[in-house]
């Protein structure tokens, strides 16, 4: 074998070490981007009866900018144990969901409002 044959060699070998450092950055990389996406998951505990807004996240193909993207209140039928929660519509209806994507619904409040007028009221 020549000296270029050789210099080939070293040449295949120097790009399977770049091969196999870019491999363990790769496996690094993601190791700790679960890492942070796990520890930044709330963890949410709804009850049975309980009142939630379900996340539409099909709004973002069709942007409008004061549509809100939570619809609901929908009532909470079933909490299973992986994080899947059966919601009860209006009419009856009930289907599953991601945990992730519903929050607690509170109601509408009606508060009672002082007016103060600065100047003569119209």
């Amino acid at each position: 074998m020549g000296a270029s044959g050789e210099q080939r060699l070293l040449q295949l070998n120097e790009m399977e070490e770049f091969r196999n450092d870019a491999y363990e950055n790769a496996k690094i990389y993601k190791e700790r981007t679960k890492k942070w996406h796990d520890k930044h998951i709330l963890r949410r505990d709804f009850k049975q009866g309980q009142q939630v807004l379900l996340f539409n996240s099909r709004l973002k193909l069709f942007p409008c900018k004061l549509k809100s993207r939570w619809s609901g209140p929908f009532v909470v039928e079933t909490v299973y144990p992986h994080g899947a929660i059966e919601l009860k519509c209006n009419d009856g209806r009930t289907f599953k969901v991601n945990g992730q994507r519903i929050k607690p619904y509170y109601g509408t409040e009606v508060r009672n409002i002082d007016i103060i007028w600065l100047s003569k009221p119209p």
